[in-house]
């Protein structure tokens, strides 16, 4: 029992660690091709079946069997769910290429996992323990857990994502201004901000840029890119943009206004940041500060009266 409960726990750990590695992968990180240019700058030869095998051993064993398992799983999961996990999926920025099969397939392989994971302890605990007997009624809440924690990882990167976004808009806002000031194009600046910063939302603008060089219309790739950020702010810049260019305004002074307008919000949204400071420090102050203080300051005082009570006569 001992070894098939490590063997469990490896599983588990193993399967964590793919979902984070998967869902911390650089987005537009291509490792074919990568391969491929590191077999041609070598001079080598290079088969087919030498690219495969050069590849890391997630994406040449775990993702194919997960597709396949995750196949099985869409058969039977609504329609609404996956166009759902997949808008969410593009808005953490398609992580380690995870599609939708892959991503259903972590979750079912989590719930199995930790639903077996509790029905094996309830089997192998002492007689006294309180798993003894519980395993299928702990299993229940257990599967649920490890069918959601995925999908927890997955709203982890999506926060992550647009609040880096949200961080960076004012200043690329401010980048665009000046290009455009400088009479450059507004797709010229939006190219000028996607060699200038390495970020989320420099390579927003990228793809906004190579869907524009393959015959999409500007407000079309605008929009687009708006969906798949989710964020409001970026929604309204966009809507001002798209404006602006029916209408005829000047494009420098719309840009000026948004400008300032996300420079006022990411100050509100610091603000707020620090306001939730205090609340969020009661938690280690009750649970880890009181309680020292209370051992350093209380400690002497028992022991004297302990002292004081050993010493008084009977």
């Amino acid at each position: 029992m001992a070894i098939l409960f490590v063997v469990i726990a490896a599983v588990i750990i193993g399967a964590a660690i793919l979902v984070v590695i998967g869902l911390r992968s650089p987005k537009d990180e291509d490792p074919l091709g990568k391969r491929l240019a590191e077999f041609a700058e070598s001079g080598k030869q290079a088969t087919l079946e030498d690219i495969e095998l050069s590849q890391p051993f997630h994406e040449r064993i775990i993702y194919p069997l997960a597709r396949g398992l995750g196949a099985i799983v869409l058969r039977f999961t609504p329609q609404n769910a996956i166009q759902e996990t997949a808008k969410k999926l593009e808005r953490a920025g398609n992580p380690g290429g995870i599609d939708p099969t892959v991503f259903f397939a972590f979750r079912l392989i989590g719930a199995v996992v930790m639903g077996a994971l509790f029905i094996i302890l309830s089997s192998s605990a002492p007689e006294v323990s309180f798993l003894k007997g519980r395993g299928f009624l702990l299993a229940i809440p257990a599967v649920f857990l490890g069918f959601y924690i995925p999908q927890m990882f997955l709203n982890s990167r999506i926060g992550r994502r647009q609040k880096e976004i949200r961080k960076a808009m004012p200043d690329a806002l401010d980048l665009l201004t000046i290009c455009v000031e400088a009479g450059l194009g507004f797709d010229a600046a939006m190219q000028k901000v996607y060699e200038k910063w390495d970020n989320e939302l420099g390579r927003a603008f990228g793809r906004v840029i190579r869907e524009i060089s393959l015959g999409k219309l500007r407000r079309e790739a605008l929009r687009d890119m708006a969906d798949r950020l989710g964020l409001q702010e970026m929604t309204s810049f966009v809507a001002a943009v798209i404006q602006s260019d029916q209408l005829g305004v000047s494009m420098a002074h719309v840009l000026r206004i948004q400008s300032d307008q996300m420079r006022i919000k990411r100050r509100q949204l610091a603000e707020e940041e620090a306001h939730k400071a205090p609340i969020k420090m009661l938690i280690p102050m009750a649970l880890l500060i009181f309680p020292s203080i209370c051992i350093v300051l209380l400690t002497p005082a028992i022991l004297i009266i302990m002292q004081s009570n050993l010493l008084q006569p009977k």
